[in-house]
């Protein structure tokens, strides 16, 4: 008489003549039927300057919970309660700051910057390649890198790339462009470069008003002239400051972000440094100095304050372009450096003179959650799906 393991190995053996066992079955069709993606979306911040990080937080803030991560150099407890992947810094070692340039003789003209033997970067484009396959996301926005949108089309993952102002037509972004489901410019398309190229803008989702502004903001104070100095750019001069308040006795200028130290601060000056809250400061001023970085001129046109633009040196024009736009849309007062103490009554005689219409029509209250909307539904075209 067989033995019950052996009677079992007989029944199973009797099954195989109809057809594979249940499990036997399953297991098979699962070799060959594609893993699901998971319904999330990476986004990469670059870690130049603060403007991509908040960018970020304002758009994954507006999409449901747990929908994106964060993925960047630095970001570890820096991105609110949304998820992060820190990835080692890629900068060459003994640099002060991060100039794009990667000092390699011999580069393909599709990439940007890729230093050889860099441990950090090796490290990090480890770490996110094993990130991808982990997490399997559906999308990656990129904001900004040619060379992680390279990583991510590589490793079979759909990316929309954060197309910034300026005139972006080298070989590197054009590929980048052309890798991407989609292009997303984080302003109005009224403030794009005149000179981008037709099927750029055809792949363009325009998405205005990408700022945490809130609605609680404080009422302005006409007589305050507030100068905005950010991180990607150069310190302010604090002796020029003091000389202009001292020009403008009638006003009050705060100063905002890093300064040289003045040889003396007249009493119509305050430096403040770094504050928690710089769009509430914005919101309150009468007059708003500062450059054409995305951050600040997205603060300015959802607050509708008073603008005079010193656009900074930045790769491909993107400040001088945008201040360009904003000029010719009678939204600013652009001044290419920064004024003798004499013009500073009349410049800002001429800022308070704008019609804040021009800068109205720039802005989308719900740029954020429109935006979130729209990278939403661009992950969820083409997954893989479970059957019915």
């Amino acid at each position: 008489m067989a033995s019950p393991d052996a009677a079992g190995d007989l029944r199973t053996a009797d099954r195989s003549r109809t057809g594979p066992a249940p499990d036997a079955a399953r297991q098979g069709a699962g070799r060959n039927r594609p893993r699901i993606m998971k319904q999330m979306i990476g986004y990469y911040v670059h870690h130049h300057g603060d403007g991509h990080r908040q960018r970020a937080l304002a758009i994954a803030s507006a999409a449901p919970r747990g929908m994106f991560t964060l993925i960047g150099t630095g970001l570890a407890g820096r991105t609110d309660d949304i998820a992060c992947l820190d990835l080692p810094d890629d900068r060459l070692p003994m640099s002060d700051g991060f100039d794009g340039h990667d000092a390699a003789l011999h580069r393909p003209d599709a990439l940007h910057y890729a230093p050889y033997h860099h441990e950090g970067v090796r490290s990090r484009i480890a770490r996110l390649a094993g990130w991808i396959a982990r997490e399997r996301p559906s999308l990656i926005v990129v904001d900004v890198s040619v060379e992680i949108a390279m990583l991510a089309r590589l490793a079979a993952t759909p990316t929309v790339y954060v197309r910034l102002g300026g005139l972006r037509d080298d070989h590197a972004h054009l590929e980048a462009f052309r890798g991407a489901k989609a292009l997303l410019a984080p302003f109005h398309q009224d403030l794009d470069d005149q000179q981008t190229a037709a099927w750029v803008r055809a792949r363009t989702r325009f998405c205005p008003g990408l700022t945490a502004a809130g609605h609680d903001l404080p009422d302005e104070n006409r007589d305050t002239v507030l100068v905005v100095n950010g991180l990607g750019g150069a310190d302010g001069n604090g002796d020029d400051l003091a000389a202009a308040a001292r020009a403008t006795p009638a006003l009050n200028w705060r100063v905002i972000g890093p300064v040289s130290p003045p040889g003396s601060v007249p009493d119509n000056l305050a430096l403040l440094g770094w504050v928690e809250n710089a769009q509430a400061e914005i919101a309150a001023a009468g007059v708003v100095i500062g450059a054409a970085g995305d951050g600040l001129v997205n603060a300015v046109i959802a607050t509708q304050r008073p603008f005079i633009c010193l656009p900074q040196s930045r790769p491909f024009g993107e400040q001088a372009s945008k201040a360009r736009r904003l000029a010719a849309l009678e939204a600013a007062i652009v001044v290419d450096e920064w004024p003798h103490a004499s013009e500073w009554p009349a410049l800002i005689a001429m800022a308070r003179a704008l019609k804040p219409d021009a800068l109205r029509r720039l802005h989308d209250p719900d740029g954020a959650r429109h935006a979130a909307e729209f990278l939403v539904t661009t992950a969820q075209e083409g997954m893989t799906r479970a059957p019915d």
